[in-house]
């Protein structure tokens, strides 16, 4: 067992360098610098309507959240965008038959693989949020934490990203195995999105007036089965944006993707056990 850690971590080690290496990494470098730039102005405090000066901790706390989204979004897009090429790299480099001509074992490549590509993408999101909370503790003196837990919660979603991409890429071209996660993602906000607007009053009121309630069947099947991306980054933000516990619903989110992750992960393994190495 220690053997089969130690090969993990060579893998994952060797995969991480790998992908600092590339030509996306240099993307996710201007894509950080962009987004820094649109956050300093919002840490500076001093916000102001009709005159009136608001309340610095009450204004960040609502921008903070919209900041969170997008670079937990993001995030997950870069993490896509590392993972759809690895093996197909490695095939064409011939690092894969020359790894797999060592001591180690097909399951401990994928899985040092996944390791370090999950690695990766949750230490960019956790640098960027990290950046994110000093500049607002040092300019604004507001200080919250759970920002940075929030933070980590989102890992889930990166881990389901790595796995799936990497399975499909298995099955299909690359930027095929790219577009299909990414459109996951997308059905998935948008499913919650639905499912918000139809639990407001506004909702409610529209859906009998237009007795229309049956319409959003196939959207609440999609809401509760189709993976939870949206959910857990809802999930994970209520814990700085004070909307509050929600009980089964702030959980299920999570259960929802490590269930996904889990089975995603099974098919990975099992389907390059069988993928021909040349």
């Amino acid at each position: 067992m220690p053997k089969a850690r130690s090969s993990i971590i060579t893998i994952a080690k060797y995969t991480l360098m790998d992908q600092v290496r590339q030509k996306s990494f240099i993307i996710m470098f201007v894509m950080c610098a962009l987004f820094l730039l649109l956050v300093r102005n919002c840490s500076q405090g001093g916000f102001m309507v009709n005159g009136q000066t608001l309340d610095n901790e009450a204004v960040v706390r609502v921008v903070l959240k919209a900041v969170f989204h997008i670079n937990a979004a993001g995030t997950m897009f870069l993490a896509a965008l590392f993972s759809m090429r690895v093996f197909k790299r490695d095939r064409d480099e011939g690092m894969q038959s020359c790894i797999l001509s060592k001591p180690i074992t097909r399951w401990q490549y994928v899985a040092g693989k996944i390791l370090g590509l999950s690695v990766l993408s949750v230490a960019f999101m956790f640098i960027l949020h990290s950046i994110v909370f000093i500049m607002v503790s040092v300019n604004l003196k507001v200080v919250m934490p759970e920002y940075l837990i929030a933070s980590l919660l989102c890992s889930f979603n990166l881990l389901f990203v790595v796995v799936a991409v990497l399975l499909f890429s298995l099955l299909m071209p690359d930027i095929i195995a790219f577009l299909c996660v990414t459109g996951i993602g997308i059905v998935s906000f948008v499913a919650d999105g639905i499912a918000a607007v139809s639990r407001s009053p506004m909702g409610q009121a529209m859906m009998q007036q237009s007795d229309s309630t049956s319409d959003l069947s196939l959207w609440k099947v999609i809401y509760y089965l189709w993976p939870k991306l949206s959910g857990i980054q809802q999930a994970a933000s209520s814990m700085f944006s004070r909307e509050g516990f929600q009980g089964f619903l702030s959980i299920y989110p999570f259960i929802n993707i490590l269930i996904y992750s889990l089975i995603l992960g099974a098919l990975l393994f099992w389907r390059f056990r069988h993928e021909d190495i040349i």
